[in-house]
């Protein structure tokens, strides 16, 4: 239940245009200090899981791996998706509970 509720989240934050999605462009986010919660996909490599959590780690952004590439893009509207960094503080909260309910 708390998947399907986050992937909703996700797709109204993509629909207020509050999602930033592709990996460069989520670390470009995460050291401009926008992103307030990064998701990524559990089937991202290990190059890329490991410069994202680095980034999130130095900038003290909160990090989740969540679902896989075709769930996160499914949910925004997109193809596949790495990366994805939440913008708004609200919904980054709101998602930040549903993900920690788990």
């Amino acid at each position: 239940m708390n998947n399907v509720a986050v992937l909703q989240m996700l797709g109204l934050a993509a629909r207020a245009r509050k999602v930033i999605s592709g990996e460069e462009l989520v670390v470009k986010e995460v050291r401009g200090g926008g992103a307030k919660l990064v998701l990524l996909a559990s089937d991202a490599s290990a190059n890329t899981a490991k410069k994202i959590q680095d980034k999130c780690t130095y900038y003290n952004v909160e990090f989740h791996v969540f679902g896989d590439r075709y769930d996160l893009g499914h949910a925004t509207g997109k193809e596949a998706r790495v990366a994805l960094a939440i913008t708004d503080i609200g919904f980054a909260k709101k998602m930040s509970s549903l993900l920690n309910e788990k």
